[in-house]
């Protein structure tokens, strides 16, 4: 059986063969597998459902059919895609790829035909263009192949056209992977071998040369090409597709992040665990755990979030970047889960579930307006700014399309599973099939607006296995009853409860956990707090003063800063950060939170996740106490 025949039913990112030689640990579910039950992560799936649905293919392939000789059958769509204002970028047509991974995603975990249409339609036409180029690049540049032949022959370019063909790839292999598409699969290999053949005469110094320019994950896709197929010259351009500038000081160790643009690394970083899987070589390993170190632990933001501007900064001037209203990028948080979820199943940690949920939360969740469906490129926390959303067909940003993919797979990390055991790592209503076990597993709760979860199995008979419930950090104690009565306790946040026993259909399951107030800040700027309520960041909700309506919905990222640039005045708070966060009162609502600012205003706090349409602060810098 080939790879492709044997992997067609697995989800995005766990994609492995008998070619991989660092085996992982544990398993990730099938997107078919897993349902999602109503609250708010199965709302902005549908979302982002009813928008892949409204946008029209033909516009998207409008520079593809133009570039292959071909008449175009609709008009191109705006933004990055086609206007002037975006053109040095050179990333038209990413739109497309990440289109085609997303309606794969969505395909998967719904099995909405319309989906699976889309992706045949849209594979057929790629196919149509090679046939007519008469050779396997697909490309929406302005330029048609003249960018990426420069770029071959190590010429000065403007734009990113392998980071741009790494979302094409992506697509299509998204595509033959989770929906089956066998055009997918005959176009992606096709571009493959144009990739292979394009760059065989390069030299390694000529290659390396040539990453210097944002590639994206391309080492990734090789890696999964040649997991999927076996062709030796697909894991030689993964290897060669592997920065060696940036690899061999993070596998020795070496933060050498400071004013690099942050994107550009993360899906590098992504694909070197993908490329430790399929060769077994350490490094690779090494240089991603490390990479997940430096930034999860001391780069990031109470929101999981990172970089200001697109840049890492040192962390010894945090105070300078914080409030930047272009910072925590959006695409960044994307990859960022990609890399600790491909971690995770190699060395299932609890902190790697704890960081994926707090950004999952505060920044992914918290990136999508729930009203429109539409998505934020940066999360800043200038105080008393307000996040800014993409329009319907002139705003194709990097993080827009990485938007359309986030909101259809929040089902690919709630449950985990190994041989023997099953692990629960989010606390999300839903239903997971463990199919070797002949197990259902349905988890009912209302996190984050209460503090547990209750799971209830059912199964064909009785079965031994192991339950791994994570205890988050957030939380002091975690307690598991089963069918009422208490079967484990813990006391050791970022842990997980183990219960193993012999289960019976009906078995009933109640995991207790405790969430509180509290305070994160850098070490570098102990002033300067952001509150928190167990994973979530509260922001502190200021209305719409000075704001008029529609103002949030934006066409250039790039003016992010200037918009709604009103003065504003956002409340002050004077104290010790800790005594301030004692004195925080539960509201009306729930995760809805009262607060006393040094005016002796009342100023209302609530998730982060949960603001749109107004004013907010999430960072705070705390005045001394008055003498």
């Amino acid at each position: 059986m080939s790879g492709w025949a044997a992997m067609a039913p697995a989800p995005v990112f766990a994609l492995s063969t008998q070619a991989d030689r660092g085996a992982t640990k544990l398993q990730a579910f099938d997107l078919a597998d897993v349902d999602l039950a109503e609250g708010p992560f199965l709302h902005a799936q549908r979302m982002t459902e009813a928008y892949l649905l409204k946008l029209e293919p033909d516009r998207m392939l409008h520079n593809f059919r133009v570039n292959a000789g071909l008449k175009a059958k609709a008009a191109v769509y705006g933004g990055w895609e086609s206007e002037p204002t975006w053109e040095d970028i050179n990333c038209h047509g990413h739109t497309l790829g990440h289109y085609l991974s997303a309606c794969a995603l969505a395909y998967r975990s719904t099995n909405n035909k319309r989906f699976k249409q889309r992706i045949e339609y849209i594979a057929s036409e790629l196919a149509a263009c090679q046939q007519a180029s008469g050779n396997g690049l697909v490309c929406a540049f302005p330029k048609g192949p003249a960018l990426v032949e420069a770029h071959l022959r190590g010429e000065k370019i403007t734009g990113v056209p392998w980071y741009t063909l790494h979302k094409i790839f992506a697509g299509l292999r998204d595509a033959a992977s989770m929906a089956h598409s066998d055009t997918s699969r005959a176009v992606l290999l096709r571009l493959a071998d144009w990739t292979v053949e394009s760059t065989r005469p390069l030299s390694d110094a000529q290659f390396e040369s040539m990453l210097n320019t944002e590639h994206g994950g391309m080492n990734e896709v090789f890696a999964d090409l040649y997991s999927l197929t076996g062709n030796a010259d697909y894991r030689r351009m993964a290897e060669r597709f592997s920065h060696k500038a940036i690899l061999e000081p993070l596998a020795k160790g070496r933060d050498h992040l400071d004013g690099l643009h942050a994107n550009t690394q993360v899906p590098k970083i992504v694909g070197f665990q993908r490329v430790y899987e399929i060769t077994g070589e350490p490094k690779y390993n090494d240089a991603a755990e490390f990479f997940w170190r430096t930034v999860a632990r001391t780069r990031s933001f109470a929101t999981g979030g990172h970089g200001d501007n697109e840049h890492f900064f040192p962390m010894a001037d945090f105070a300078k970047h914080v409030f930047s209203a272009k910072a925590s990028e959006t695409c960044c948080q994307h990859n960022m889960l990609k890399l600790t979820r491909a971690l995770f199943v190699h060395d299932p940690q609890a902190e790697y579930a704890d960081y994926y949920e707090r950004t999952l939360y505060n920044g992914i969740l918290a990136s999508q307006d729930p009203d429109s469906g539409m998505v934020s490129y940066f999360q800043g926390a200038r105080p008393g700014y307000m996040k800014l959303y993409h329009t319907p067909e002139r705003s194709f940003w990097c993080c827009t399309g990485t938007g359309m993919e986030n909101h259809v797979k929040y089902r690919d990390s709630i449950y985990f599973h190994a041989d023997s055991a099953l692990y629960v790592n989010l606390f999300i209503p839903s239903t997971v099939r463990w199919k070797q076990q002949k197990a259902v597993l349905t988890q009912t709760t209302t996190f984050p607006e209460s503090s547990g979860t209750t799971l209830k199995l059912e199964l064909e008979q009785p079965a031994e296995f192991t339950l791994k419930l994570r205890h988050p950090r957030w939380s002091k104690a975690a307690v598991v009853l089963v069918n009422g009565k208490e079967a484990a306790r813990s006391s050791h946040p970022c842990s997980y409860v183990d219960v193993s026993r012999t289960w019976r259909s009906g078995d009933e399951i109640e995991l207790q956990l405790t969430m509180e107030i509290a305070t994160d800040s850098a070490p570098a700027a102990p002033e300067i707090v952001a509150f928190t309520y167990g994973p979530l960041v509260l922001a502190a909700a200021l209305g719409r003063d000075g704001l008029a309506s529609g103002s949030d919905i934006i066409v250039n990222e790039r003016e992010i800063g200037k918009y709604n640039d009103s003065p504003f005045t956002p409340p002050r708070l004077r104290g010790d950060p800790g005594t301030i966060a004692r004195s925080i009162r539960r509201g009306d609502s729930a995760n809805e939170f009262l607060l006393v600012s040094t005016e002796q205003k009342t100023v209302r706090l609530m998730p982060y996740h949960r603001i749109a349409h107004e004013r907010y602060v999430t960072y705070w810098q705390i005045e001394p106490p008055a003498v």
